[in-house]
């Protein structure tokens, strides 16, 4: 975060000062919203929720480091008061992600929106500054979070959008708007909000319509719903999918479902090896490195940084080998239905497993059945 006093924010966001002297007190480092990780310097955004009310931990808040507050009223420590503290957030966002200007790639998609980001950043960031979305602090609170986590030397923001209804994805791009922007496929989640895989797909499409002319529009060639978006921006469109600029093929599984494969782009082809379990990385990866060379990043060292990315989110997927050799996979992070199908086919087909099925096969004829 750029420093910026109090009196400066707002003005940027259109608020008044309450508690806050002069309005001299600077903000220093990035906003936060939860109490338990507090920033040090940092602009404590009050938000009432459900069942309990930021307003209520400002003055925690403050003790626990922060300098001021952004809410929607006098909290009796300095406090920026608007109307409405999250769409404050994201014009402070927008603010400063202008004054900073690094290149925003974003991305979004039904599923596999988490795991596609963890691989973009670690392919962006050897070649510069990169904040990337934590988790999938993907809304209309965690994108601007995650813009005012940036700072005077950051390159590259890697940003996960996603939506539960039509003009959410719109309105995350106008708080940071794309240079690159990705749709990874249009599912059924979230269905029972939108009504129908034709909204989703209208609303997915926002963030390529988001794109100015000298953009990337980054799309799946292989889902019907995707690869027609091309037709809703005049910026340059780059495809992934096995029918894809960038494509794959010959995919073969390791004794922990981790896969290898041959990446091609550009009428070359060259052979990847992943760190990550399931097949389903596969189009994650293609997905990140189309991205990755349209933000301007080297293939050859795209493919490089591929063979060592991994999750850098809990709980997806993630491995562990006991002293006794017993595998434990731990993918309790919560997950759409296709995501949960696309983790015990990845278990189901985990050679490992299919081994040790005299030791453990109660538990693998259900995960077939269940994958099936």
């Amino acid at each position: 975060m750029i420093p910026l006093a109090l009196e400066h924010i707002a003005r940027v966001v259109g608020g008044r000062l309450a508690d806050a002297g002069d309005g001299a007190v600077t903000v220093t480092a990035p906003a936060f919203v939860d109490t338990r990780h507090p920033e040090a310097g940092g602009l404590f955004v009050a938000v009432p929720g459900e069942h309990v009310d930021g307003h209520d931990f400002a003055g925690a808040a403050v003790q626990a480091g922060a300098v001021g507050v952004l809410g929607s009223r006098a909290t009796g420590v300095p406090t920026v008061v608007v109307d409405d503290p999250v769409g404050a957030l994201g014009r402070l966002a927008r603010h400063v992600l202008d004054s900073l200007g690094p290149t925003v790639v974003a991305l979004t998609g039904s599923q596999g929106k988490t795991g596609t980001k963890d691989f973009l950043a670690q392919l962006l960031s050897p070649g510069g500054p990169t904040v990337a979305t934590v988790g999938n602090r993907n809304n209309e609170i965690g994108v601007p979070l995650t813009v005012l986590r940036a700072g005077p030397d950051t390159r590259f923001l890697a940003v996960e959008m996603g939506a539960r209804g039509v003009g959410h994805i719109a309105e995350l791009c106008a708080v940071a708007p794309p240079h690159v922007a990705a749709v990874l496929n249009v599912g059924t989640a979230h269905i029972g909000e939108f009504g129908s895989r034709a909204a989703i797909a209208q609303a997915k499409g926002e963030i390529i319509e988001a794109l100015p002319a000298d953009g990337t529009a980054v799309l799946n060639a292989d889902d019907p719903l995707v690869a027609p978006m091309a037709d809703r921006t005049s910026a340059r469109v780059r495809t992934f999918g096995v029918t894809g600029d960038v494509s794959w093929r010959g995919v073969e599984l390791d004794d922990l479902g981790r896969p290898t494969f041959e990446l091609g782009y550009g009428g070359a082809w060259s052979r990847v090896r992943l760190l990550e379990a399931g097949a389903h990385q596969v189009p994650n990866a293609a997905a990140a490195a189309a991205m990755a060379s349209a933000a301007g990043i080297a293939w050859d060292d795209i493919l490089e940084r591929l063979g060592r990315a991994r999750s850098l989110s809990p709980w997806r997927m993630a491995l562990h080998e006991r002293a006794d050799g017993l595998v434990v996979v731990n993918d309790a992070y919560n997950a759409n239905p296709a995501s949960m199908a696309a983790a015990l086919d990845a278990l189901a087909a985990n050679a490992f497993a299919a081994g040790e099925r005299s030791r453990s096969g109660a538990l693998i004829d259900v995960v077939e059945r269940v994958a099936s």
